[in-house]
């Protein structure tokens, strides 16, 4: 088997003297889309963040594309290709749609899928419809899909989506859903944090589970799904 895109060895990560993942190992293959999964505060979003060196103390090992990234500045591992989709999405208020990915250029990748505007467009006919729209005149819905875009544009190996549905009409989850099956069409790898079953069901090859930090089920989603002991003890469903 090849080596995987993403893999994670005991990571751990600190907010000050406070320890909150404990020992984590994951692995994300390419052109694989995984779903991390838990309740709120289960350590979903700090993983994301370690990952991307977003926090100040970390420790283990997290090797992508074969290369130890786990001491570098978040700028760097950008760089390398991961790509970050924050739950709080961020987009530039004061920037238009056009600006806004702008901001998120850079040169394309050997072995990424290449992105422009107008093949995201077409991905998102909702954004191809008001290119000049300032982000602080569109809908939480239409300001994820921007977030996805403007991260795009960075031809990334891999994308961290943090939490894609929470917070958006029904109608958005489901194209949301169809984008990430288009990006793995794509080629494109997918780390996804998620409470929602049902929309992780949809996209997810493989499933994680975490509770207080801590990893606590690791195999396909379509097991997960049947797993009843395992879903009512960690996912409350």
């Amino acid at each position: 088997m090849s080596e995987p895109l993403l893999k994670v060895t005991g990571l751990n990560a600190f907010y000050g003297r406070a320890q909150s993942l404990f020992d984590v190992d994951l692995e994300v293959g390419r052109g694989e889309v995984v779903a991390l999964m838990g309740r709120n505060g289960a350590g979903k979003s700090t993983t994301m963040k370690a990952l991307m060196g977003l926090l100040p103390r970390r420790e283990g090992e997290v090797r992508f594309r074969g290369a130890d990234i786990s001491t570098l500045p978040s700028h760097r591992i950008a760089r390398m290709g991961m790509g970050f989709v924050p739950e709080d999405r961020r987009v530039f208020a004061d920037l238009t749609v056009m600006e806004n990915l702008d901001t998120g250029r850079q040169p394309p990748r050997e072995g990424a899928p290449q992105w422009t505007p107008e093949k995201l467009f077409r991905l998102f006919p909702n954004l191809g419809e008001m290119p000049q729209r300032p982000g602080a005149q569109m809908s939480g819905g239409e300001q994820q899909m921007l977030t996805v875009s403007r991260t795009l544009m960075g031809n990334p190996y891999l994308v961290l989506l943090d939490e894609p549905s929470e917070g958006v009409a029904p109608i958005i989850v489901e194209q949301m859903a169809n984008m990430i099956l288009e990006l793995k069409r794509e080629g494109l790898s997918i780390l996804l944090s998620e409470q929602n079953l049902h929309f992780a069901e949809l996209v997810g090859d493989r499933a994680y589970v975490l509770e207080k930090g801590e990893i606590r089920y690791s195999g396909a989603m379509h097991e997960l799904v049947r797993d009843e002991a395992v879903r009512q003890a960690f996912l409350g469903v």
